[in-house]
């Protein structure tokens, strides 16, 4: 006759099979317990998250670009200028686009009339340069230096160089009233004229040389 089990060892062998397994069971409800806020909260496993707004800036698929009449137009300068005409010094507006300055309106001066100006007689006793002259400026008082080389300007010529520099400085300053140049040269200096002594600039659009001698 076997002997029976002992209550402890029967109580022992039931509680292992009836509280191992729930254990277990009871650790992956808590697992999954925890996963589920996250899930909750809309963090993807993968892929990309887009946020924000689109990109500004961009035109949208048939949208026309803005024409060059529709941009900024490009301002237009009046330059006086001083050429020969039969051996008289006369004045001449030249219209150039941009804003110019003393250098810049000797240089144009230099370079002698152009197409349209020659068309209508216009001459210069200036020798041809692509050096810029040295201009100083103090008050109405105005220095034109010109560059080693130039060589000896006729007294036409100066009158040229020196009108031109003086009334270009009055339309930089015209509460100046007048403007006294003085034209130097290499080893010498040349005596310029007063802004007063020159003959006035032909009106925009005049036909003619225009102006009168000086």
């Amino acid at each position: 006759m076997n002997p029976r089990p002992s209550p402890r060892t029967a109580t022992t062998t039931s509680g292992t099979e009836r509280f191992g397994r729930p254990a277990r069971h009871r650790l992956a409800l808590l697992l999954g317990a925890l996963l589920i806020p996250l899930a909750a909260c809309g963090i993807p496993a993968t892929g990309v998250v887009e946020a924000g707004e689109p990109a500004s800036g961009v035109l949208e698929p048939g949208t026309a670009t803005p024409s060059p009449a529709e941009s900024a137009a490009v301002p237009v300068a009046t330059v006086p200028l001083y050429f020969v005409a039969d051996g008289t010094v006369v004045a001449v507006s030249r219209e150039v686009p941009g804003a110019t300055d003393l250098g810049s309106t000797v240089l144009m001066l230099l370079k002698g009339p152009d197409g349209r100006e020659r068309a209508r007689g216009l001459t210069t006793e200036l020798p041809a340069s692509a050096a810029a002259p040295t201009v100083r400026t103090d008050g109405a008082a105005v220095v034109v230096q010109l560059p080693r080389g130039a060589g000896s300007l006729s007294d036409t010529a100066v009158d040229q160089l020196a009108c031109t520099v003086a009334v270009a400085r009055l339309r930089q300053d015209p509460t100046l009233g007048s403007a006294q140049v003085t034209v130097e040269q290499p080893g010498g200096r040349l005596a310029g004229r007063s802004s007063d002594d020159c003959p006035t600039a032909e009106p925009r659009g005049a036909e003619g040389t225009g102006g009168a001698g000086g």
